[in-house]
């Protein structure tokens, strides 16, 4: 399937997980620019999705669209606040755009997590 194909696969819906499982695939072969749209259609149509969250902002990241990175590691983290990968990602994204007081909040809250703490109580 192609990046622009979003009707069907061989004449069938195509879901959210496919769109995900496709993207993830592209990230295996060291494509992350294919993965990009097809991760975003994946949060479009499923806002809290968070994996695809998630990996949009890493794909983001190594294609270097810092802000857009930042973006949606942000709201991996909204989603998930309790997300340790989450916020050291998002730590990475703001180290990478030179954003390093952020960085460092970020990473702060990753070490709480680390140690057993929350960043919302639920």
């Amino acid at each position: 399937m192609s990046a622009d194909d979003s009707a069907s696969l061989e004449g069938q819906p195509v879901s959210v997980q496919e769109w995900f499982d496709e993207a993830s695939g592209h990230i295996a072969l060291g494509e992350p620019e294919a993965a990009i749209p097809l991760y975003q259609r994946c949060v479009e149509q499923a806002p809290e999705f968070f994996d695809a969250w998630h990996a949009l902002g890493m794909s983001l990241l190594k294609t270097g669209r810092l802000k857009e990175a930042i973006g949606a590691g942000l709201m991996a983290t909204h989603l998930r606040p309790n997300d340790l990968l989450a916020w050291t990602a998002l730590s990475q994204m703001y180290v990478a755009d030179g954003q390093i007081a952020e960085a460092e909040d970020a990473k702060g809250k990753a070490r709480i997590l680390s140690l057993g703490g929350k960043i919302v109580k639920n």
